[in-house]
């Protein structure tokens, strides 16, 4: 017994890579190149200089609940920023502001908060980029975490995968059309003011940032928005996601290199509007270093697209019944010998402790019983090692896939109740065994 009831390492996550218990999508929405911005990263969208969706994150664990400070709950969905945005944020006031220096050479110091005000206007930019996919997952019934502001940009983590193509094409098209309006609606702006004043200065850097918000997320690859429009596409004339999902990928990988490549090439021949004159050593060094980010960005982006694809073919197999421990009832004063004894006889792996109605009141945890030595087992009660279930902690055996995980995301634990519809004990289901069945499931290559 003591080798079947060995301890579960307390497993209260599943898994760890990628985390099938967050499926979300990603995005990224691209910065401006001349009016200084930076690029940035369950299904989840991101908004930088790339606006890269279904990354997959599952990128670590963050500090905190919303993984940066709170600003606000637009449409019921919390809105962090990263404590990385700080970071982005100085690094565009100060070369904005230089770049203020030349056109505006009267500002002064003053040019520095003029430049800050552009970071954040360039940022809330973004937001309305993600709370465009926000609003329309919320308009599919698709669950939305949370959205984040990071130091390349803005993520909307959305929890579950489009129902059909067409609204999966919806749901990538809308943040960048939404920048394209913003595009539209700065650029009427500037006409209204004097292009050789503060606001014509911070109207055209807007405009132009947003333009290039939309242009590059509209790039036919993934985890970019026209990765996933094209993923629909494909989806749609197929009929399999999974075929599309490659495709889009593949493309997605392609632009990586391109992007490692064509970058550097572009500035220092001047095509992105640089006198090639004025580009210098430091230049060439900064620009090979945004392109490795981005490419590196979209690269892993796209790997992660074909990860989580290939979860989500996998997630059927995930059957709490197949998974379930066979497990005894014992009473609260059961010694814990007894009961290991009783279980090892029913060939059994777990113990539920019953109340005098042989209800269910508490598990023996694996962990709690492999810390009794084996000599103090005899005068140790099964109540004195149990948890008590609550209604998180109940499995219905017919769950599977996604909305098994799902239960188990919101109530985590090391082990949980499997009972059957009518309420009778089927067994008990150890978040490792899901882990361990999750892992297998994925080591498998796709149909």
């Amino acid at each position: 017994m003591d080798e079947t009831l060995r301890p579960a390492a307390d497993s209260t996550r599943i898994p760890s890579t990628p985390d099938p218990l967050a499926l979300h999508d990603r995005s990224i929405t691209p910065g401006d190149r001349t009016t200084p911005t930076a690029p940035e990263h369950r299904t989840e969208r991101r908004t930088a200089v790339a606006d890269t969706d279904e990354t997959g994150e599952r990128g670590g664990r963050r500090s905190g609940p919303g993984g940066g400070i709170l600003m606000g709950r637009p449409f019921g969905v919390p809105v962090y920023v990263s404590p990385s945005w700080f970071l982005v944020a100085a690094l565009i006031t100060w070369v904005f502001g230089g770049q203020l220096d030349r056109i505006l050479p009267d500002l002064g110091l003053v040019r520095y908060l003029v430049s800050l005000f552009f970071a954040v206007a360039f940022y809330a930019s973004v937001l309305v980029h993600e709370l465009a996919h926000t609003v329309a997952a919320l308009r599919f019934k698709l669950p939305v975490r949370r959205i984040q502001l990071q130091f390349f940009g803005g993520v909307s983590e959305i929890e579950k995968e489009s129902e059909t193509p067409g609204r999966e094409f919806v749901l990538a098209f809308v943040g960048p059309l939404l920048s394209l309006v913003l595009t539209g609606a700065f650029y009427l702006g500037m006409k209204a003011v004097d292009p050789a004043t503060v606001p014509g200065v911070l109207l055209a850097g807007l405009m132009i940032s947003n333009l290039l918000v939309a242009g590059f997320n509209l790039l036919p690859g993934l985890p970019l928005d026209g990765g996933r429009m094209l993923r629909a596409v494909i989806w749609g004339i197929t009929g399999k996601p999974m075929t599309g999902t490659v495709a889009a990928a593949w493309i997605g990988r392609g632009l990586a290199v391109a992007v490692l490549l064509g970058l550097p090439l572009l500035t220092h021949t001047g095509v992105l509007g640089n006198h090639t004159a004025e580009i210098g050593g430091m230049d060439t060094v900064m620009d090979a270093l945004l392109a490795a980010i981005l490419a590196a960005i979209i690269w892993t982006g796209a790997g992660n697209s074909l990860r989580m694809a290939r979860l989500r073919e996998h997630l059927p197999e995930l059957q709490a019944r197949a998974l379930t421990r066979r497990a005894i009832p014992v009473e609260n004063a059961t010694p814990l010998s007894e009961a290991l004894r009783r279980a090892d006889d029913a060939g059994a792996r777990a113990l539920v402790v019953v109340d005098g109605h042989g209800d269910p009141t508490a598990i023996v945890r694996e962990s709690s019983i492999a810390s009794v030595p084996e000599h103090r087992r005899p005068w140790v009660a099964v109540s004195t090692l149990a948890q008590d279930l609550t209604d998180g902690m109940k499995v219905s055996a017919e769950l599977t896939g996604e909305e098994l995980l799902d239960h188990l995301r919101a109530t985590p634990a090391s082990e949980y109740l499997v009972l059957e519809p009518g309420g009778e004990i089927y067994g008990v289901l150890s978040a490792l065994d899901v882990e361990k069945a999750f892992v297998k499931a994925m080591a498998r290559p796709h149909s």
